[in-house]
């Protein structure tokens, strides 16, 4: 794997067909904008006040890339008449192991694009790509995580064929609330 891995997800009739691709400095600016919004801002642990902050919020994409442990994409919606329009989330695929039989798919959503399938779309992408490149023969199992109080990333999890699991404990601070504990399975 490496920095020109690009997925791509259908588009619906609501929505755009989604092209996904690991995170560069150019997105800093996108990134800063994103993050003003208060929804996105409760359920990440990450903070994106400035240019600068959005930059290293890049490295730490870059260094997951490079350690293979950490995969993240910027989800951009496909134009017909450029390369890529506007970013409309994130996808990643963490805690990767070589073999390690799971690993924890992550996302979040632009407010610009919510409502529309982008989330669930990037998901199946990114799952899709997890077992048949990243973990081709050895990973058997995709883990999604959120807190109880987020409806919308049940119905994400659901839409992208994750099974409700179980539901974990409190983990104050970074897990406030108990959370849904979401898995997909290879042969699912």
């Amino acid at each position: 794997m490496n920095d020109t891995t690009v997925l791509q997800a259908h588009a619906t009739p609501s929505a755009p067909a989604l092209l996904l691709r690991p995170w560069g400095r150019e997105d800093a600016e996108a990134l800063v904008e994103v993050f003003r919004d208060p929804v996105l801002r409760r359920w990440t642990s990450s903070a994106v006040e400035n240019e600068g902050d959005a930059l290293r919020w890049v490295e730490g994409q870059e260094r997951g890339w490079a350690a293979g442990d950490r995969f993240g994409f910027a989800v951009l919606e496909a134009q017909p008449d450029r390369p890529h329009g506007p970013l409309a989330g994130h996808v990643v695929l963490k805690e990767v192991a070589p073999g390690k039989p799971s690993a924890e798919v992550g996302y979040w959503t632009a407010a610009h694009a919510r409502g529309r399938g982008v989330a669930p779309r990037a998901v199946e992408a990114l799952t899709g790509w997890a077992f048949d490149v990243v973990g081709a023969g050895t990973l058997q199992r995709l883990e999604l995580l959120h807190q109880v109080d987020n409806p919308a990333s049940c119905r994400v999890a659901h839409k992208s064929r994750f099974g409700l699991d179980s539901v974990l404990p409190a983990a104050p601070p970074a897990f406030p609330r108990e959370g849904h504990l979401h898995v997909r399975r290879r042969d699912a």
